[in-house]
């Protein structure tokens, strides 16, 4: 720093200055700044090392234990250190400034939320798992709009989750439990009655109505955490297919065109519909055990198809898009903890 100091006596700039000594013009001029008798900012004292003047208006530790125990006190634990500054305001007390509140705050790591806040249970997650028809029943209810705006139907519809297959599928003005509770009967007694039902957490679904029946019949309930779509894949996926058809109407005239549509759909989605998550079988073909009686035809057929053109054909098994899945998952676990997995029952 004396170096620089002479240079800049004998009139060299400050640029020139600090390129030939290395030092910065602002520290330089910092240090021109200091008076002189500050021993600890002298000449060739590094400045990290210079002792901090402690400011005039800094509380005392007193002061300071004082304001954290207004800030943690029964009355102000709740509220932000602005309305704790405001209310003692009004009652003549000043102990400090809001920012000097948060201070002290930060200091003793107590800047988070103060109010009460609602503390949800973590939601075990479904992990159900069919290893042939009849085991896992999924169902849901979506709204088709009616014919004029704010008027809907509402479509009830179950699916076996391993087949595919739609077991059943009803059309309201209205949902309800008893509905539900219908359109279960109907169903357990044309496909027998599952191990599993699983849905969401709609009124319907969670009603009195529904689970006192599914408890009579020993059927075990399963449903969606909240808001957490993916729990119920199999009943979303269903609705998707069948919005996102070109004959999907915008809007449905009636009950009856609703329901004439519906009957329509489960008809040519179990029947003719070829399902890439079955080995593209039809949903009745799995359903009703015939998936292995066209699986071998289809076999044969490519058989058939390599030995006339091998050069077409880069291997000699059949595609493993045509092959059915051995199980059909909710939430399938890691490899792992699937050895102590059962069927779902």
């Amino acid at each position: 720093m004396g170096s620089y100091a002479q240079l800049r006596t004998a009139g060299v700039t400050t640029r020139a200055a600090a390129a030939l000594t290395g030092v910065p013009r602002a520290t330089a001029t910092r240090h021109a700044a200091t008076p002189a008798g500050d021993a600890s900012t002298a000449a060739g004292a590094p400045e990290a090392g210079r002792a901090r003047r402690c400011p005039a208006n800094t509380l005392t530790a007193a002061e300071r234990a004082q304001v954290l125990a207004v800030l943690n006190s029964a009355e102000f634990a709740d509220q932000p250190p602005l309305q704790v500054y405001a209310t003692l305001l009004e009652r003549g007390v000043y102990l400090c400034s809001v920012a000097t509140m948060y201070r002290i705050l930060r200091a003793n790591q107590l800047v988070v939320e103060r109010r009460r806040l609602a503390r949800h249970p973590a939601r075990a997650i479904p992990e159900l798992v069919a290893t042939g028809p009849g085991q896992v029943y999924s169902w849901d209810i979506t709204k088709l709009a009616g014919p004029d705006r704010g008027v809907y139907y509402d479509a009830y519809v179950m699916i076996d989750i391993y087949s595919r297959y739609i077991v059943g599928a009803h059309v309201h003005a209205r949902e309800s439990g008893p509905l539900a509770k219908e359109m279960m009967q109907q169903i357990f007694g044309i496909h027998g009655t599952p191990q599993v039902v699983h849905a969401d957490r709609g009124t319907s679904m969670t009603s009195k109505t529904v689970a006192t029946l599914l408890t009579d019949l020993g059927v075990t309930r399963s449903h969606s955490r909240p808001h957490v779509s993916n729990d119920n894949p199999y009943s979303e996926a269903l609705f998707k297919t069948m919005k996102y058809l070109p004959v999907f109407p915008e809007r449905f005239g009636s009950l009856t065109d609703a329901r004439g549509f519906m009957d329509d759909f489960v008809h040519a989605y179990n029947h003719e519909h070829h399902h890439t998550g079955i080995g593209l079988h039809t949903p009745a073909d799995v359903h009703y055990a015939h998936a292995t009686t066209v699986a071998k035809a289809r076999s044969s057929t490519l058989a058939r198809a390599r030995a006339a053109h091998p050069e077409r054909f880069a291997s000699q098994t059949d595609p493993k898009i045509l092959a059915l899945p051995a199980d059909a998952w909710i939430n399938k676990p890691p490899e792992e903890e699937q050895e102590d997995q059962q069927p779902a029952a």
